[in-house]
């Protein structure tokens, strides 16, 4: 039963219209959670203001309540300069402390997040990693299915290239798509990038591109979710880049899962964690977020070795495959019936 509420819809730009579209569904969920019968709640951040409704609710219900961690609020947001103000930090993390000590049962999506909270003197016994993953749509035969939808766009761009290397999701502070427009000026024009999606820089990443004068980037319009396995399909690797920041270390990008499971080889951007899974599984090339010779080389190898990449495809479909949606969802249900305990 999904029961929808009101919210102030902002789009992903200024800190003080993203924060009345949080408080707002906060607000909102908070008193519709007074017609609803639970005995257990799950709240699942970002965004932050969901946790703090719902460990209110949980009080005064009187029943348990469970936090997935997806993100380690409020450093992501530090990280990004999207707040600076140390008062204001400070009291944040005050706040989420006492979020973490609250909750029954902690569920973060990295093992490093569990390490980073273990740290900070929170129970191991009460933090359980269930870490993100891929569905069985993102199959052999799904990916082939409705083929004729693609945007002619991209089939077009596709036609036009000897290798095409794209990017789909969020265009946001923290994908470090600037640093990426900034390489792929020093790379042969015959190799062209493709980025869909949208997001807060969007518009300063298309300024860029416009100022570079970059003939081999590509900017379309996000696609609908069940589509982006058929433009996956037409690119011959997949690129997921994260700001340089040690934050990120912590992280794993769902779309790691996505594309291995399509076979596709992945230009990973990351440090840390998501790195390791990618070199364990032989699923991609990785490079330094910050460092142009380092991206450019990962290129040109993927380029130039068509029997790497057949190699990485099926490191990727080994890591996919060890990496199942409805598996992780089981283990999740046994983390709620824990917290009923």
């Amino acid at each position: 039963k999904v029961v929808r509420v009101w919210s102030f819809i902002a789009a992903n730009t200024g800190v003080v219209k993203r924060t009345l579209d949080f408080m707002s569904f906060g607000v909102s969920s908070f008193f519709a959670a007074w017609f609803q019968d639970c005995d257990v709640i799950i709240a699942t951040s970002p965004q932050f203001f969901t946790s703090v409704i719902v460990s209110m609710i949980s009080r005064i219900k009187g029943v348990p309540w469970i936090m997935e961690v997806r993100d380690l609020w409020p450093a992501s947001i530090v990280s990004v300069g999207a707040i600076k103000g140390q008062g204001l930090i400070k009291a944040l993390e005050k706040i989420e402390s006492g979020l973490y000590r609250h909750a029954k049962k902690i569920v973060v999506v990295t093992d490093s997040f569990k390490e980073e909270l273990s740290n900070r003197g929170l129970d191991q016994e009460k933090i359980v990693v269930v870490k993100n993953g891929v569905d069985h749509q993102f199959n052999d035969e799904y990916k082939v299915k409705g083929a004729g939808k693609i945007k002619e766009e991209l089939l077009n761009i596709k036609s036009r290239s000897n290798f095409l290397i794209g990017y789909v999701g969020t265009h946001g502070l923290a994908h470090n798509l600037g640093f990426i427009l900034r390489s792929i000026r020093e790379l042969p024009k015959d190799i062209s990038f493709v980025f869909i999606g949208d997001g807060a820089e969007k518009t300063n990443l298309l300024a860029l591109a416009s100022d570079l004068e970059i003939s081999n980037v590509h900017f379309m319009d996000p696609v609908p979710r069940a589509q982006v396995p058929l433009y996956l399909n037409q690119m011959d690797a997949v690129l997921i880049p994260l700001r340089k920041d040690p934050l990120f270390k912590s992280v794993l990008p769902s779309k790691i899962f996505e594309s291995a499971a399509m076979g596709i080889p992945i230009l990973l951007g990351v440090e840390g964690e998501a790195a390791s899974l990618i070199r364990e599984y032989e699923a991609g090339l990785c490079f330094d977020p910050d460092n142009k010779e380092d991206f450019k080389r990962k290129v040109q190898t993927l380029i130039n070795s068509n029997e790497l990449r057949i190699k990485l495809g099926r490191g990727g479909k080994r890591l996919a495959k060890d990496f199942d949606r409805r598996t992780l969802a089981i283990k999740m249900l046994g983390v709620v019936e824990s917290g009923l305990a």
